[in-house]
Parts: structure tokens; C-alpha cells; sequence
């Protein structure tokens, strides 16, 4: 299932930059008490790491060759993009690092819970079943669905720092029992074959260099007539790749989210059914007649706030609140507070907020289209 060549896992070596650059700071409050934390020689090298594969490579120029390049190091990219965007992302959005669906008046984090839910219902989790949470971020969504559901939850992620923080938030809330987070790759995962009753991803397998592969370990590592759902992320059948605009958009998506190859929905559905699964839903969810669309926390819209409460998420996400975000974080790095690269990974994500958007309104994207689907009883 998975690709001739991948990348070569070393979690030493991983444990030894995450604890140079990161320090004690998985111990802060999320947001910037943890971002000015960071060691300034290891944050540069995470920014050119990570930055080698977007700079001097436009839309316009675009070469399979370049999108193979980001494929073979889809690890140490994805790695290195969540090494610099994190906190910015627990400052900015919260613990759950995903879109969502708006109902009349509801609130952002109501929502962003109300979407997590409904997977967990449309997969039909329950108490004691052994769960896999593969990409599980700082661990938002697993703490929830554990909390909804009663499954015991093993979140998987790649970045050691995010494991460190979702170890602590889970104790924290008092979930150590029920939650637990390893470290690994899920192109090729340690896990014993038929070892989980379910599992999910919300957003996550799209940094994946091709969905086959991942799709494949998840059929592998799942019991038979196991379930697994999934958030993707995907182009949808209108994107056209000969078209420049398009192609800046996805190429913008990429570069702010940390994506070595996003591909087109039937893609996404060729790919679960090649991984051997029996698809028994899907849709996009983005093509639901909401009022409220998923994009508009990012679009900087307060006509379209649920709550009163949502003000300063939305705020940050508006052109003014994203420039003095930029002018704040350019200021620290002068006088040397927040480490060198801090402000161009904002920037980088600001791009990303803005195609997202212009994705979104366009329908060339979504990031929630809904696949259930189940390993069949027969399979090995």
C-alpha cells in the first residue's frame, strides 16, 4: 500500500531538536507564553527547513519535480511546520485545529465541538472501544471525543512538541486514563496489525504524499469490521490545475498548512476504496446549505458571529488584526524577545487564511469532506 520510499524515522534524533528548540515551553499557556519560549538558533533552522520547499517556487512555475521534492520529505516538512505554527495556532483558533460547520447564532468553540461529535456519532464510537486519533494535533478533538463518546483514545502525531502538549492537557482535564499519544509516522505506522476498534482523522491525513499509503496503514492497523472516518482535505472536482489562479490557491493552502500534495476528491474516494475499504458514506460537507459558511472566522466577518464571545477570534483573523499581529511580531524580533522566522511563519499562515477563503467562496476546496467507511469482517 505505501510508497517504495519513505522517509527514515529518527526518533532520537527528533527528541534531541524538539527539546533544543522547544526547551520546557510545552509547559506555558498556549499562545505566545509558549511562542517566546522557543531556542532562536533551533527556530532558524526549522524556518529554513521548512521554508526551502516554498521560496523561488510560484504557482506560475510550478514543476512536478518541485511537488515531488516536498513529497519525499513529507515527514520532516510536516514536522517542521507544526514545530513553527503550533502556538500560533492555540493563539489563534484554540486546541482543535480544524474547520467546521456554523448553525444559526452557535458559538465557535460549541461548533468546532459539534463537528467532532458528529463524527464520533456517524462512526458510532462508544464506551471502551480502542481508538486511533491519527494526526491528533495537541490533542483537542481526542479530548472531546473521548469525553462524548467514552472511547479510549491513542492519539498519533509525528511532532514531538504537540505530544508533549497533549499529554499535559489531558491530565489536565483529568483524561490521562482514557487518552494516550505516541510518536509516529503514519505512512508507516508500529502498531500491530487489527489492533484498533475505530479509527479517525480530522484533517490531518492530507499531509500524507498520497492517500493510498496512509489509507492503507489505517486498513491494516484496523480490526476487521472496524470503521474509520475521515476529515479530508481535498480539491474538489472544479479545480482545473492548468488554471494559474488555481493553481496559486492550492499552492498557497500547502505552503500555510504544511501540505506536500493535495489532491481532487475522486482521488480521495479512489484512494480509500484502492486501500481496500468498503466506502458507506460520503459527502461534502461544505455543500451544505448553511447560512454561516465554514470559512468565516478566517474571512474576518462579524456580521456572521454566533456568539459575542467569538469577537476576538474573529478579530485576529481580519485584515487588521492579522497586520498588527504582523507589526507586534516583527517589533518582538527586533528587540530579539521572539525568535527570528516568527513573523514570516504568520505570514506565511495569513497567506494560507486568504486562499483558504478564496478557495472556499470559489468551491475549488474543502476541508470536510465526510468518508465513513469499513474494513470488511473477511479481511486479514
Amino acid at each position: 500500500m505505501a510508497p517504495s520510499a519513505l522517509e527514515v524515522e529518527d526518533h532520537v534524533r527528533d527528541a534531541a531538536f524538539n527539546k533544543a528548540l522547544h526547551g520546557k515551553s510545552a509547559a506555558e499557556r498556549a499562545g505566545f507564553a509558549s511562542m517566546l519560549k522557543k531556542d532562536k538558533k533551533a527556530q532558524e533552522e526549522a524556518v529554513n527547513e521548512y521554508f526551502k520547499h516554498w521560496e523561488n517556487k510560484a504557482a506560475k512555475d510550478e514543476t512536478q519535480e518541485t511537488r515531488e521534492a516536498r513529497k519525499a520529505e513529507y515527514a520532516t516538512l510536516t514536522r517542521h511546520y507544526y514545530n513553527l505554527a503550533t502556538d500560533l495556532y492555540e493563539y489563534g483558533w484554540g486546541a482543535s485545529f480544524h474547520f467546521c460547520r456554523f448553525a444559526y447564532g452557535e458559538p465557535f468553540y460549541q461548533a468546532i465541538a459539534r463537528h467532532e461529535h458528529y463524527l464520533a456519532h456517524q462512526m458510532q464510537l462508544r464506551d471502551n472501544m480502542q481508538v486511533l486519533d491519527v494526526g491528533c494535533g495537541v490533542g483537542g478533538p481526542a479530548r472531546e471525543i473521548s469525553k462524548f463518546s467514552g472511547a479510549n483514545i491513542t492519539g498519533l502525531n509525528n511532532n514531538d512538541y504537540q505530544i508533549e502538549r497533549a499529554t499535559r492537557y489531558a491530565a489536565k482535564e483529568g483524561l490521562a486514563h482514557k487518552l494516550n499519544f505516541v510518536k509516529g509516522d503514519f505512512m508507516q505506522m508500529s502498531f500491530a496489525d487489527n489492533t484498533f476498534d475505530a479509527v479517525y482523522a480530522i484533517e490531518a491525513t492530507c499531509h500524507a504524499p498520497r492517500l493510498e499509503g496512509v489509507y492503507g496503514e489505517i486498513f491494516r492497523v484496523l480490526k476487521p469490521g472496524g470503521v474509520f472516518g475521515v476529515y479530508e482535505w481535498l480539491m474538489t472536482e472544479n479545480y482545473d490545475n492548468s488554471n494559474q489562479q488555481h493553481r496559486e490557491i492550492r499552492l498557497g493552502i500547502e505552503q500555510g498548512d504544511g501540505i506536500s500534495n493535495m489532491v481532487k476528491i475522486s482521488e480521495g474516494l479512489a484512494a480509500i476504496k484502492a486501500a481496500g475499504f468498503e466506502l458507506e458514506f460520503h459527502e461534502d460537507l461544505a455543500e451544505r446549505p448553511d447560512k454561516t459558511p465554514w470559512y468565516y472566522p478566517l474571512a474576518g466577518d462579524f456580521s456572521m458571529m454566533g456568539s459575542i464571545w467569538d469577537f476576538l477570534t474573529v478579530a485576529r483573523m481580519t485584515r487588521w488584526g492579522r497586520g498588527a499581529i504582523h507589526r507586534f511580531v516583527k517589533g518582538l524580533e527586533i528587540v530579539g524577545i521572539a525568535p527570528k522566522g516568527t513573523q514570516k511563519t504568520a505570514d506565511s499562515l495569513a497567506v494560507a487564511a486568504d486562499n483558504l477563503v478564496l478557495g472556499g467562496k470559489l468551491k475549488l476546496f474543502t476541508p470536510m469532506y465526510l468518508m465513513v467507511a469499513r474494513k470488511p469482517v473477511s479481511a486479514k
